[in-house]
This record gives C-alpha cells, structure tokens and sequence, in this order.
C-alpha cells in the first residue's frame, strides 16, 4: 500500500485529545493510511490545519466539530462498494458519546475502531446486531496493548485455579469513568472460566464506603484509583492458602498503543460483524 489510491483512509475523532493526537500521528507517518477527516469539540480551532495544531506541519485536513457531517462526506467521498471497504473512524472521545458515535458510524457505512469506553453490555449487545445487519465491521477495543491481551489470557488461565481474586486499576485524573473499560474486559475474562468468587467468612462491614471497591455479581472486587502522574495500569491479584499470584502490566506512554490501533484499523474492512476486544482481532 503505498499509493495514497491504495491507503486506507481514516477519520479520527477526539483528535485534539492525548490518545487522538497520537493516532494521527501514527497515521501520518505510515504510507499505509490516509488521514481524510480530524473531529474534535474545540470549535475554537475548527477550520484549522490539524498538522499545523499538532506541529506535523500542514496535512490539508483541517479540525471539524460536525462529527455527523465529517462521517457523511467520508461516506460519499470513500463508499463501501464491491471495489472499495470504505473508511475508518478511529474513536477516542467521552463515554457518554461512545455509543452514538458507534452506531451513527455504522449507519454512514464507515468502519468504526473504538476506544473510548463506558459501553453498557445492553449498548454492546444493539451494536452487535446492529452492526451485523449491515454487515460492517466494526471494533469496540477497551485496550489497545499486546501485553494486556497478554495479561487477560493469564488472569483467565489463573482463574481456573484460584477461587479469590481482586482487580485494581489506575489511570490518570481525566479519566472520566471508572473502573475502566479494561478492568471490566478482564473479569468477564476471568468470570468464563468460573463464575463465583470470594465467598466471605465474616460479617464485613466498610468504615467508609466503597472502601471494598466495587464488587460483580462473580464477587469479584474491582478496584479504581485516579491520580496525576499515571497513565494505564492494572494489576489481577489472585490470592489462596499460602500464596499469592499476582499479574500487573503498566503503560507508561501511550505510544504503546499505536500499534494495535493501526493493527486494527488494518484488519476491520475484512470483517462484517463487530469484535470486541483486540484478542479478537490478533
């Protein structure tokens, strides 16, 4: 693929953003993609060269705030016909906007790879068949790290053999939902090896609350933190009678995530159904 003809073309929507600004920068260094759209809220920087507000130098793909609008013109610009798969609409944005974005995207024809999180099961499960009645493909990835999937797979594996097991994870204070969508992608992991965890012998009682974290139907305990200075982080302890087992990945730029986003975006126009988790697409 080294013809702009032949490089898949991406919109990216939270451009601006930390994880946004990355991805256009990685699609702008690879001949294999072609940036086609940048979305983001700032309507104070719309209209301006997105090169230029991220000091990549002018790319003539210029900041828009119309999200809709941004996905129309790369339907009629890159249609999906029997020639062409279409274009791809790279998400990282808020939650509360994850799953209107999904849905418009599919609706437009255009590819949609997200990963922003905050995704209700109920709100997976209608894309899942919305996305299979349009047989587009479609992408919902809580992480975009090898080495989480990596982790996943062990913490799934441990479960087979440990009946106590607690999960915590870190972020940055921007995060706005918690736990993360990672967290929760692992202990369904975890929950289909085993679905009861932790059974109590004592009465707890929180001191103050929330102190246990929050805990599944499974009685797994999910655990959040958010402080400055972090990035991503989790950690899966799994505890039984004189010993411990403890699984942890840390990001600490999130450059790592880039090549899973540009894995992905390469292989979604090849499925026509939603995945969901990069395991899927690896």
């Amino acid at each position: 693929m080294s013809s702009a003809n032949q490089s898949i073309p991406v919109l990216v929507a939270g451009a601006l953003g930390r994880m946004g600004s990355e991805v256009v920068k990685a699609i702008n260094s690879s001949k294999d993609f072609q940036l086609v759209g940048a979305i983001d809220n700032q309507k104070d920087k719309e209209g301006q060269d997105i090169g230029s507000l991220l000091g990549l130098g002018e790319l003539d793909v210029f900041l828009a705030s119309d999200f809709e609008g941004s996905l129309c013109a790369a339907s009629q610009n890159v249609p999906k016909d029997g020639s062409n798969n279409g274009a791809v609409l790279v998400d990282f944005t808020h939650p509360k906007f994850a799953y209107k974005h999904t849905r418009t995207s599919i609706a437009y024809g255009v590819h949609p790879v997200i990963g922003t999180t905050g995704i209700t099961a109920d709100q997976l499960d209608d894309l899942s068949k919305f996305a299979d009645k349009a047989s587009l493909g479609s992408a919902i990835i809580p992480n975009f790290s090898v080495g989480m999937v990596l982790l996943q797979q062990a913490a799934a594996a441990a479960a087979r053999f440990y009946e106590f097991a607690e999960l915590t994870e870190m972020h940055h204070n921007k995060k706005a939902d918690a736990p993360s969508g990672t967290c929760i992608k692992t202990a369904e992991l975890i929950e289909e090896q085993r679905s009861n965890f932790n059974r109590s012998f004592v009465e707890e009682e929180e001191s103050i609350k929330g102190s246990r974290g929050g805990s599944r139907a499974s009685g797994l305990r999910l655990h959040s933190v958010r402080l400055p200075g972090l990035v991503a982080h989790q950690q899966v302890m799994f505890g039984s009678n004189g010993e411990t087992y403890e699984l942890s990945h840390n990001t600490i730029d999130r450059s790592a995530y880039m090549p899973g986003v540009l894995l992905v975006i390469k292989k979604i126009r090849s499925f026509n159904k939603l995945v969901y988790g990069l395991e899927k697409i690896l």
